[in-house]
């Protein structure tokens, strides 16, 4: 991630007079731009990863050089990845929250437009009745649906990631903020057993 490009991405996103619009892609490319440092970070990392899994075969002498190349890829760039990820998940709160009205500003039409989202896709959204940045970007993961649709768990647009990244440190911070998913009726709740029946009824 280069520095200078993401301060004049935040100069512009920042300079009075700055359109909804342009704020919106200035916020995005940021988001961009910072979660490809953070997959360019993976990449090397797996690199070391996959050296020490090439040595498990001469097993036991290369024990200590294993356990080597896995701490030095467990720390490899982590000051900078933490700080990415901090960012990262910094913009994913103000884009879950959209503080700044953009999707009010925008307009849901608009808004979809500066998403890359499928005018196929934008019924999606309206069917569910949550046309907000949040539902649209995270929600319904309808971000970039014009180029690529799905993807993996935690991959999708610039935003989805950093609204991802959100959601994470969320959890690994406030446990105690989140609803428990085993009460009855949430996600998870507990179901009775089913009632025992015989062969033949």
């Amino acid at each position: 991630m280069k520095k200078n490009l993401v301060i004049a991405l935040c100069d512009i996103a920042l300079k009075p007079g700055t359109s909804t619009a342009t704020k919106l892609i200035a916020k995005r490319r940021i988001c961009r731009a910072v979660a490809h440092q953070l997959d360019f970070i993976r990449a090397e990392r797996r690199v070391m990863h996959r050296e020490a899994g090439k040595l498990k075969a001469f097993l036991p002498f290369t024990r200590q050089a294993i356990a080597d190349l896995e701490k030095k890829a467990l720390e490899h760039r982590e000051d900078e990845r933490s700080a990415a990820r901090r960012v990262l998940a910094d913009l994913g709160q103000t884009l879950m929250y959209d503080r700044g009205r953009l999707a009010d500003s925008l307009g849901f039409d608009l808004m979809c437009d500066l998403l890359s989202v499928n005018p196929v896709h934008r019924k999606q959204a309206h069917t569910n009745g949550d046309t907000s940045l949040r539902g649209v970007v995270y929600q319904y993961r309808l971000e970039d649906s014009s180029t690529e649709y799905g993807g993996e768990w935690g991959q999708g647009g610039p935003f989805y990631r950093a609204c991802h990244a959100a959601i994470i440190r969320i959890t690994k911070e406030c446990p105690e903020n989140l609803p428990d998913l085993f009460e009855p009726g949430e996600v998870f709740d507990p179901k009775m057993p089913p009632a025992p029946w015989l062969v033949g009824e």
